[in-house]
């Protein structure tokens, strides 16, 4: 299997962990599906991912409750709660929510923990197809700093590369279509062995290539390592690019010079993550970085720049908030077609210049067009302009401003708009 066909453009989606945490329910999922379906699914969305911890019945809110039961079967395997997934019943799991967003037109994911449940190796259960226990491929001091669900895997033991083969044929015959793995790219959580898991990655890899069924591969937190880059483009489909990103004007910030150094790694199945779009109604089950149950902290205009920079970039896009609940401003910025374009269409985008707060990036859209996008990462008003020259452009062009989706005159020598405080202007030269 090439992974490489799987995701031939970023893929764009909903999760639900920026508005419900470890905490989302079968009515949650659903009913953003049938949002995406109706008002996204012909703007290119699709992908409807259940985030962490859907195996924990006490889930609550972006907290964890360390060492709670899990829900699990007689192969050391964790299944959907039912409480909190009633479809999921009589041994089903994910099938039926599954073929429910299938039925849609749309296609559903699940996030996962690498490695094996620590309550599977307490337990000493079985390995599907094996006389092993998962005490026999458990890795004690593999370990995640920050949940208490896993124990990494012994990868020099054969049988657990069957325990990842039979979670996987499992959420094949669910039908997920997409895995988000955790705890396996975290680089500041290891300063000492920054990319340990290298060989669960590999092993995740394959096997999803056994499965039976294409999967996108995702892998989180992050930041990735730049010296693994050759790696992840090899058996991941999305790698983070960072922690995890909140609503907050300093991370966005520091995005520019994340994306400045992960640009040239952007091809066909291989898409560098900027993470989530915290926009609409985040937080709703607790506070996280930020007032429970609020809308964005985000500016307009920092929408508007995080947008235009997870597209000209080609970051995936999957947008963290509530959809039942947007607003007509936040449904606006998801579903202007040019700018998606840009995202899902354009090619070989780099950054043009940068001196820290003025930053220009260009791009090609498919018919060869110059893409241009504009940033004002300063705190006060200015003019950010790109000569001809610095395109390596001569010729007259009528300069088109996809955001208003209007052309705004003849140019002939250079670009520029005067830009509020963290503002942005995403243009095409036509």
């Amino acid at each position: 299997m090439d992974k490489n066909k799987v995701a031939l453009t970023p893929p764009m989606g909903w999760n639900s962990w920026d508005c419900y945490g470890a905490a989302v329910n079968e009515e949650q999922l659903i009913g953003n599906a049938e949002y995406m379906r109706d008002k996204l699914k012909k703007y290119g969305w699709q992908y409807v991912v259940c985030d962490i911890q859907w195996y924990e019945p006490k889930a609550k809110d972006n907290d964890y409750n360390n060492f709670t039961e899990l829900c699990m079967d007689e192969y050391s395997r964790l299944i959907p709660a039912e409480n909190r997934f009633p479809s999921a019943a009589n041994g089903v799991g994910f099938k039926k929510i599954a073929d429910r967003i299938h039925e849609m037109g749309l296609k559903f994911g699940i996030h996962i923990m690498r490695g094996i449940p620590r309550q599977a190796v307490h337990r000493n259960t079985k390995i599907l197809g094996t006389d092993v226990t998962a005490r026999q491929i458990a890795h004690h001091f593999s370990v995640c700093p920050w949940n208490t669900d896993m124990y990494g895997v012994n990868t020099k033991c054969e049988a657990a590369q069957l325990y990842y083969d039979s979670i996987f044929e499992m959420y094949a015959r669910w039908g997920v279509d997409f895995v988000k793995v955790d705890d396996i790219a975290n680089t500041e959580f290891q300063p000492h062995n920054p990319y340990s898991a290298k060989e669960e990655i590999e092993m995740i890899r394959r096997a999803i290539d056994k499965c039976g069924r294409d999967m996108v591969l995702s892998l989180s937190p992050g930041p990735a390592q730049l010296s693994a880059a050759e790696h992840l483009c090899k058996h991941a489909n999305m790698w983070r690019l960072t922690g995890d990103f909140w609503d907050d004007w300093n991370k966005l910030y520091d995005m520019f010079s994340r994306t400045q150094q992960w640009y040239p790694y952007v091809s066909e199945g291989c898409w560098p993550d900027c993470d989530m779009l915290p926009l609409g109604n985040i937080s709703i089950n607790g506070s996280c970085h930020g007032p429970k149950n609020r809308y964005t902290q985000f500016t307009k205009d920092e929408q508007i720049t995080m947008m235009t920079l997870w597209c000209i970039f080609r970051s995936p896009l999957m947008f963290g908030g509530e959809l039942r609940n947007n607003d007509e401003w936040t449904l606006g910025i998801i579903t202007n077609g040019e700018v998606l374009d840009v995202n899902q269409h354009s090619r070989s985008a780099h950054p043009v210049k940068s001196d820290g707060r003025e930053i220009v990036w260009e791009a090609e859209s498919d018919e060869g067009k110059k893409i241009v996008a504009l940033f004002n990462a300063d705190d006060t008003e200015k003019i950010i302009s790109v000569g001809f020259d610095e395109l390596k452009i001569t010729g007259k062009f009528i300069l088109r401003d996809l955001w208003k989706r209007e052309d705004i005159g003849e140019i002939t020598d250079k670009i520029e708009a005067m830009l509020k405080p963290h503002s942005a202007k995403l243009y095409m030269l036509k």
